[in-house]
């Protein structure tokens, strides 16, 4: 019987599957369509201080192997996760949840993130730094090492769960900026986020998107989402969230010898609503295929 367990800063996760920000919603959802109970946790929808309506449309362009995505943090404030979101998950889901958060300044990092630590629902913090499809915040803050620390330090002094900082592949030394986020006090990172990418309607001549530019995942940027979990897990001490491209129980033994302890699931979810439930069925088959008897043991196996 293989081992598919992992322990994320503290918590143990029946397996590593995570459904990555933005494309799970707040659970209750997919809930509708599976036992939401058999996923490691998951990372609910980008929150912030105020309600966001989001980018204007069109949002969503297809391309080859992913889509390219600018819907721009649309969702209902804080105080309407707290007080309607996370009852009704409380329903289906019973495990803890990871509550990812976005900021227009230093100072709605630590609002939301202050408030957000009373729910007990809450196991983790994924501080996005990330975003790149909202103007002033997210990756403003996550392509300076100063500022990743600035918010790290910040959002730590005001909560008592772990906090994981999400960061940015639109940079050219992801290793400083998640060594900036350790030094900082971050207990762990996730990664990668969206790269940035763009269409043009050969007709109209203009962006597909009404934003111009959104952010491009999918099964594309797999390979690049591998080589900067490798490069980030051996150069720092805590904990990283793999993702960017994942779709198959065989990229999550992947990137977990890149050096995952835990696997983000994104686009996959759009494309197939039942894509995380289906990689968690297929992990055992995998891991034997390969003869693996515990995940936790192969975390950082390629050297």
């Amino acid at each position: 019987m293989v081992d598919t367990k992992v322990n994320l800063l503290g918590i143990t996760l029946d397996n590593p599957i995570i459904p990555a920000s933005g494309t799970f919603g707040f659970g209750y959802e997919f809930a509708e369509l599976y036992d939401i109970n058999c996923l490691g946790t998951f990372s609910f929808k980008g929150t912030t201080k105020e309600a966001r309506f989001g980018n204007p449309t069109p949002r969503i362009a297809e391309c080859s192997s992913g889509l390219i995505n600018s819907v721009g943090l649309q969702n209902p404030g804080v105080d309407k996760v707290i007080a309607e979101e996370l009852p009704k998950l409380a329903k289906v889901f019973n495990k803890k949840v990871m509550a990812n958060v976005s900021g227009f300044s230093i100072e709605e990092y630590v609002e939301v993130c202050s408030k957000l630590n009373k729910c007990n629902q809450i196991g983790w913090f994924e501080v996005n730094v990330s975003c790149p499809n909202v103007h002033g915040g997210g990756l403003s803050f996550g392509t300076s090492p100063e500022a990743v620390a600035e918010v790290t330090k910040a959002v730590k002094k005001v909560v008592t769960k772990p906090v994981i900082l999400k960061l940015s592949p639109n940079v050219t030394d992801i290793v400083s900026i998640a060594k900036a986020a350790e030094d900082a006090g971050a207990d762990g990172v996730s990664l990668i986020n969206t790269l940035m990418g763009m269409r043009i309607n050969l007709r109209t001549k203009k962006p597909v998107i009404a934003n111009k530019m959104g952010g491009f995942s999918g099964d594309a940027i797999f390979p690049v989402a591998v080589r900067m979990v490798y490069q980030v897990a051996n150069a720092v001490k805590i904990p990283v969230i793999g993702m960017g491209g994942v779709s198959s129980a065989e990229d999550v033994i992947e990137m977990m010898l890149a050096g995952a302890t835990a696997v983000g699931v994104g686009a996959a979810n759009l494309v197939n609503p039942y894509a995380s439930r289906d990689i968690v069925n297929d992990l055992p088959r995998v891991m034997e295929k390969y003869n693996i008897n515990s995940l936790s043991e192969i975390i950082g196996g390629c050297k």
